[in-house]
């Protein structure tokens, strides 16, 4: 590790001097990374960034200053509400991936390095200007000779090194920050780190975009009112994705759909049930349907585009989904306390009063609210705060459910104020609940369950001698956990050098009254073949008795 800091050290150094100009100087500070400043740096730090802005907004100048990398983090890390405090997410979802295109020049020359071939004999006709860019990419208009109109995204020059060493780094911040800080390990910020990294990684990859295309499109495959353009492979890599270019209008563009004479309600409706089929359905879903990524076509026809965040959900999320939906409905603590349970990660030592109370306050603030009232995707998400709050770990998949709800519900709120979400998630709930509680889906589990411990009955036996053989060998492992047993080792601890203090003390006595009555009694030098033996000893006994004074001062333990 100490090698790859040497070769990035000039990241390291941007990282650490962002942290130090936005106050967090003493995390700089704390994990030993304070060396990277210059020395008037290392004497002001502790007064830059100390004003009037909050964590979460200090967090976010942070990610912000350190450009692509840290942003895509923030924004995934903002569809996190059960790792995160709410007035950081709040913050991070503030984040905009808004950078400069780079030159045509360089468009031209990833294109024609990944497709094998020159520009204008792939295309017909190539638009020089973007039409959008981003962090990782940007999108230009072409058109195949083939005829087809489409939109190309390629991705930036040397964007994958550029990503890959703050991921390097960023991994080694965090494994430092487990080891010095307690907040960082009661967060887990290292897995934190590693499961962030993970989504973006996938987001280098555009033939994993062009799947997930496929696989809404084939959801729909059977209703005209829903589109996903095409994919052309052959003119798709790693680094390039070309898919079908459509015109419509966005959701957030009113006006225009009034103009078009498009019926808000309808369409509202269906982009919901679109939604919904794709989480109780199918368990695949568009993770980031905001306005610019949901087009109206003629006929009402509603487009999905840009499927670079996609979420998944297990059988079993989509069942824990559809009982929390229902519990919600009903307004049932204990439905709510059971599928936020089966939901999550839950710790040995969570305090289940609390966390009873905790979601008994919240059904109290939608106690009597009318359905029509209540935000499906806040009350979710309020839900994914208590589970933070209690060190509930919630599937990434699940957490991202909660934030495409909030961000579908806006959506369809600016098209028609008084149409509920909740009543049409209900209905698939219910559906999904049947279809588990379903004669044939009770069978299948049922026979799972049998085959599951049949294997288990198998196995017993060979499992028994292999603890037998275990215990012959006296290498049987017992782990026992004793609650504040760190605390306990403290206290010997510091009772231990409190010891060694005193037997030191009591040896330095003893040699200093020695020497006092050897050469009292003695009447005579204390030269031993001309060297000051006892005054060179007693130098030693001092200097010894002063080292151990500091290193047990300085641990702290005294």
């Amino acid at each position: 590790m100490l090698g790859k800091r040497m070769r990035h050290i000039s990241r390291y150094r941007d990282i650490v001097i962002a942290l130090v100009r936005h106050g967090f100087g003493i995390v700089v500070e704390e994990i030993g990374f304070a060396h990277f400043l210059s020395f008037p740096q290392r004497l002001f730090f502790e007064t830059k960034g100390k004003d009037s802005k909050t964590t979460g907004e200090r967090i976010r100048l942070v990610l912000q200053e350190l450009g692509p990398t840290f942003v895509k983090l923030g924004q995934i890390a903002s569809t996190r509400p059960d790792l995160l405090p709410e007035d950081i997410v709040r913050e991070l979802e503030k984040l905009q991936d808004r950078v400069p295109p780079f030159s045509f020049q360089e468009v031209r020359e990833i294109v024609q390095e990944e497709l094998g071939g020159d520009l204008e004999e792939i295309f017909c006709h190539f638009e020089d200007s973007p039409l959008a860019a981003a962090s990782i990419g940007q999108v230009h208009q072409a058109i195949l000779c083939s005829g087809e109109k489409v939109a190309i995204k390629i991705q930036r020059p040397n964007i994958t090194t550029v990503i890959e060493t703050d991921l390097e780094i960023l991994q080694d911040l965090a494994t430092l920050a487990e080891h010095r800080l307690e907040w960082a390990a009661r967060y887990q910020i290292r897995d934190m780190a590693e499961e962030f990294s993970k989504s973006l990684r996938a987001e280098l990859d555009y033939t994993i975009e062009g799947r997930n295309a496929e696989k809404i499109s084939n959801q729909f495959r059977d209703d005209s009112k829903i589109y996903v353009p095409k994919v052309f492979w052959e003119y798709s890599t790693k680094r390039v994705l070309t898919m079908e270019y459509i015109e419509g209008v966005k959701f957030n563009e009113l006006e225009k759909l009034k103009q078009k004479g498009y019926n808000a309600k309808m369409l509202a409706e269906s982009l919901a049930k679109a939604i919904f089929h794709q989480i109780f359905i199918d368990g695949f879903f568009h993770g980031d349907p905001h306005p610019g990524n949901v087009l109206v076509l003629p006929g009402e026809v509603i487009a999905f585009i840009d499927f670079g965040m996609v979420g998944r959900l297990t059988p079993e999320m989509k069942y824990h989904f559809s009982s929390l939906v229902i519990a919600l409905m009903r307004q049932s603590t204990d439905g709510v306390i059971k599928a936020i349970l089966l939901m999550g990660l839950v710790p040995d030592d969570v305090d289940m009063m609390q966390l009873r109370d905790d979601v008994e306050q919240l059904r109290e603030k939608y106690y009597g609210v009318p359905l029509s009232q209540i935000s499906l995707g806040k009350a979710v998400n309020d839900l994914f705060s208590v589970a933070f709050r209690h060190s509930i770990r919630i599937p990434a998949a699940l957490t991202l459910l909660g934030k495409t709800l909030l961000t579908i519900e806006g959506v369809v709120e600016k098209l028609d104020p008084d149409f509920s979400i909740l009543n049409i998630a209900e209905p698939f709930g219910r559906q999904l609940l049947k279809e588990r509680l379903h004669p044939k889906s009770l069978a299948e589990t049922a026979w799972k369950h049998v085959s599951d411990y049949g294997e288990l009955l198998f196995d017993l036996p060979k499992h028994i001698k292999e603890l037998t053989s275990l215990i012959k060998r006296g290498r049987l492992r017992l782990e026992i956990d004793i609650p504040e047993l760190d605390l306990l080792l403290k206290k010997l601890d510091r009772i231990s050098n409190r010891l060694s203090f005193s037997i030191v003390l009591l040896a330095f006595s003893i040699i200093m009254v020695g020497i006092i009555i050897g050469s009292s009694l003695g009447r005579q030098s204390t030269l031993l073949w001309k060297i000051p033996a006892i005054e060179i000893g007693f130098g030693v006994a001092t200097l010894m008795f002063l080292w151990l004074l500091y290193s047990i001062f300085k641990s702290g333990r005294f």
